[in-house]
């Protein structure tokens, strides 16, 4: 697919400065114009059209080029004395370097790629050269004009007020196609924090990292075995769950996804789990002695099992370089194999075992003092996730010569 964005002719009345703070003015943490290119990437263009007016200096257009390059995105520059979209005559000069089909996206439009991805086509003339739309060479180039207008979700960014309008809505669409109620609220509460961490130096990793810190204090004070100390201590584990929620949030919305950054999330969920537990086992030994050792060390194994059996179905189910997919795609296999009532059961209740899920019924047992209750329920549940694990692992993918399927747009929905 190819993107056309173009530069206003605005920027050519001012001096380089001016012009490029116009163009680069940060939204949540990245440039406005590269932003622009970079969702656009994103939602699939692996062509992107960038017109700019004759009079901006070469310079500032090469380290337009340089920035966008070290994000990943290569743009073919076109410069012309006037570019009018709403001109049929702008497109006529255009026509050679356009496909016939492709994605007009305005400079200054900040919206999410799946909303990019999903535009119909605009079989018309007289679109609203403001917001993005996906359009044919032939309509853009005739003369007669249809008055059908499409509005798609974005904010245009033209002052202050406009960009804070922007981040709100960037911040507001970090989730995924998959949250739940109990998520949902979680990342309204982590909203207001995303914003702020954006336009700073912290790194995704860092955020996980901080949770990381809140579970080991979490785990602190469930050891100490008191009902107010295991209060603080569900309250603790629930602050380092939004954590979870804010790296992912602020990965999508600076556009630092990684792979590594995706392991680590994981490693880091296995471990606030297993350090959870241990602070449990240590706080209920004080109250039940030997049998609670006993049933924590039987969950404890369960959790490492699980953690174990959940990374290297990872590996197996998604290539190397996007393991963000393997929740995606594992979704897919369930409701393809609906027939099977194992299959059907866990695509009902896996959701429940979701950290975003969890943190609320840790507060939830500890507030009532069933505690205990929580315990015993974990060891199950733990125990059942590996065994289930190996159990779709050889459903699923134990056919040595299984060619791995390729991501449809639900899959990656469900994975984004």
């Amino acid at each position: 697919m190819q993107a056309v964005v173009a530069i206003p002719e605005i920027t050519s009345l001012v001096c380089d400065k001016e012009a490029s703070e116009l163009i680069m003015a940060p939204v949540a943490g990245v440039p406005l114009l590269m932003r622009t290119l970079i969702t656009a990437t994103r939602a699939g263009a692996d062509d992107i059209l960038l017109i700019c007016p004759a009079a901006l200096s070469n310079e500032l257009v090469r380290s337009f080029l340089e920035a966008a390059l070290r994000h990943g995105v290569r743009a073919k520059v076109i410069q012309l004395d006037e570019f009018d979209p709403g001109a049929a005559s702008s497109w006529a000069k255009l026509a050679p370097h356009l496909e016939n089909q492709f994605l007009w996206l305005p400079w200054n439009w900040v919206t999410i790629k799946h909303l990019l991805a999903r535009l119909p086509v605009a079989q018309i003339h007289s679109v609203n050269w403001a917001e993005p739309a996906c359009a044919t060479l032939h309509e853009v180039t005739r003369d007669n004009a249809s008055s059908a207008l499409l509005h798609p979700e974005g904010v245009a960014v033209t002052s202050p007020e406009s960009a804070s309008l922007a981040e709100r809505f960037l911040v507001a669409h970090s989730g995924k196609v998959l949250d739940g109620i109990h998520t949902s609220f979680n990342r309204r509460l982590c909203r207001p924090f995303v914003r702020v961490l954006s336009h700073t130096s912290a790194s995704p990793d860092a955020v996980t990292l901080g949770g990381v810190v809140i579970s080991i204090l979490s785990a602190v004070a469930f050891a100490k075995g008191s009902y107010w100390w295991s209060a603080l201590g569900a309250f603790l584990f629930y602050v380092a769950g939004l954590f979870d929620e804010m790296d992912g949030m602020l990965a999508r919305v600076t556009f630092a996804e990684s792979p590594r950054g995706t392991w680590f999330e994981g490693f880091a969920d296995g471990l606030s789990y297993v350090l959870l537990f241990g602070g449990i086992t240590i706080g209920l030994h004080r109250h039940y002695g030997r049998p609670a050792t006993v049933m924590g060390i039987v969950l404890l194994v369960g959790a490492i099992l699980a953690l174990i059996a959940t990374s290297l179905q990872r590996r197996r189910a998604t290539s190397p370089d996007r393991p963000n997919e393997y929740l995606g795609r594992f979704y897919q296999l369930l409701d393809k194999d609906s027939g099977n009532w194992i299959s059907r059961v866990v695509r009902q209740v896996q959701a429940f075992q979701r950290r975003g899920v969890m943190i609320h019924y840790v507060v939830l047992f500890t507030v009532i003092g069933a505690l205990p209750v929580l315990f015993f329920l974990a060891t199950v549940g733990a125990h059942l996730t590996w065994i289930l694990i190996l159990y779709f692992n050889r459903r699923f993918f134990a056919q040595r010569g299984e060619r791995r399927a390729e991501p449809n747009v639900n899959t990656l929905k469900e994975a984004l």
